[in-house]
């Protein structure tokens, strides 16, 4: 069942119509956005009519993004209006500053939840964290435009969680797999009653199938959706389950990392999205994820485009326990490491967990590992351990290496 009829509308009408509000917003931010308006400045508005002639639109990186945040805060001239005309103001590790649109939905999580079968009179467990991210926030405004009731749980405080789990009973849940399983199987160690979650819909990191093996048993519906902080939700599983279909108002491209230049369909290349939003667009903003396109319709009668889902990343940029750690992280945090002359974080996966450990090689034979472990933690928000290894030990092959199963 679709959201509404734009979900089912033929692509040449959807194309159409995705094309002339790009005209629009482009003319709006080079008049409106300092930022857009140098970015833009050879940019002809009235000439974008297809994906074809997309190329003269500069790409927009998130590490450029950041660095064009530091020199012209908060936002580098990209938005409409000052930080203070937003209804909340958010900050990701980077950090990249993100304002919350106006709109009713402004990440697109309805429609992602929707497809999900969240409906009005359901429940959402929503374990994504309220404090200076969007996710929680992203999920909460999605379930409540679907008539759903919300527990912002947030992350952690397992015992808790399982205590409202027991007595609000949620249909629900929203969040990473990680944690949905060790809810899972909390809840079924201390109640030992049935587990009342029949949807979740994941998302944060990739979804070992081990883990969708396992909630399928328990009796759980299993949803992935695909977004970033910047844009929101890109793209969603359906009941289909056969690939994720892209979300209305944007515009997404596959491009080679390298050209920039799109892919054949179905061949794996970068993620880049258009965000048609007129009080802060993003144009040709590049994820840095990697997916491809499904070219067969989807099963379930949607007709946008679908990908394949998330393929990794075109950098070393790597998502561990549902948030991204930049190399440039870890090189700041192994600075500042007295003692420190070199090092690495490994990222593994033991007992369905991401785990994350950085190696030092050092210059004097020991190291402050409960300060260095502290400082990890400060930098990435994220917990893991500080280990010291013999000269030699690090390679020069990059500060982040992911050797979890693929």
């Amino acid at each position: 069942m679709p959201y509404d009829d734009r979900e089912r509308a033929p692509r040449c009408d959807r194309e159409r119509l995705l094309f002339k509000t790009l005209r629009d917003c482009v003319s709006d931010a080079k008049a409106r956005c300092p930022g857009w308006a140098t970015r833009l400045n050879e940019v002809d508005p009235s000439e974008l009519h297809s994906r074809d002639i997309l190329s003269a639109v500069p790409i927009t990186r998130k590490s450029h993004l950041i660095a064009d945040q530091d020199a012209s805060p908060p936002f580098a001239g990209l938005a409409r209006a000052g930080a203070g005309s937003f209804p909340r103001l958010f900050m990701s590790p980077g950090p990249i500053c993100e304002p919350q649109l106006s709109a009713a939905d402004p990440w697109g999580a309805a429609r992602a939840l929707y497809a999900a079968g969240l409906r009005s009179g359901d429940t959402l467990l929503n374990t994504f964290s309220y404090h200076l991210t969007p996710g929680g926030f992203m999920f909460d405004s999605g379930a409540r435009e679907n008539g759903c009731a919300v527990i912002p749980a947030g992350p952690g405080n397992t015992e808790q969680q399982v205590q409202a789990i027991a007595r609000y009973r949620p249909t629900a849940y929203g969040g990473t797999a990680d944690f949905l399983n060790l809810l899972l199987q909390s809840f079924s160690q201390i109640n030992g009653a049935e587990f009342p979650i029949k949807r979740a819909i994941l998302s944060g990191a990739a979804v070992p199938q081990n883990l969708r093996a396992r909630f399928n048993e328990a009796g759980i519906a299993v949803y992935e959706l695909y977004g970033t902080a910047e844009l929101g939700v890109v793209a969603y599983e359906t009941d289909a389950h056969e690939g994720f279909v892209v979300n209305e108002d944007l515009i997404v491209e596959i491009l080679d990392p390298v050209s920039a230049k799109p892919v054949m369909d179905g061949e794996p290349g970068e993620v880049v999205v258009t965000r048609l939003a007129r009080d802060y667009p993003l144009f040709r903003f590049a994820t840095g994820d990697l997916s491809a396109v499904i070219t067969e319709p989807s099963p379930c009668g949607r007709t946008n485009l679908r990908l394949r889902g998330w393929l990794g990343r075109a950098d070393q940029t790597t998502k561990i326990k549902g948030m991204f750690v930049h190399p440039e992280q870890v090189i700041a945090v192994v600075a500042r490491i007295p003692g420190a002359a070199r090092g690495r974080l490994v990222v593994t996966r033991r007992d369905d967990r991401d785990n994350m450990t950085l190696e030092i090689e050092t210059s004097q034979g020991s190291i402050d590992l409960e300060a260095a472990t502290a400082l990890l933690a400060a930098v990435t928000k994220l917990r893991g351990n500080v280990v010291v290894v013999g000269e030699g030990s690090v390679p020069q092959n990059g500060a982040i290496v992911d050797q979890r199963p693929a």
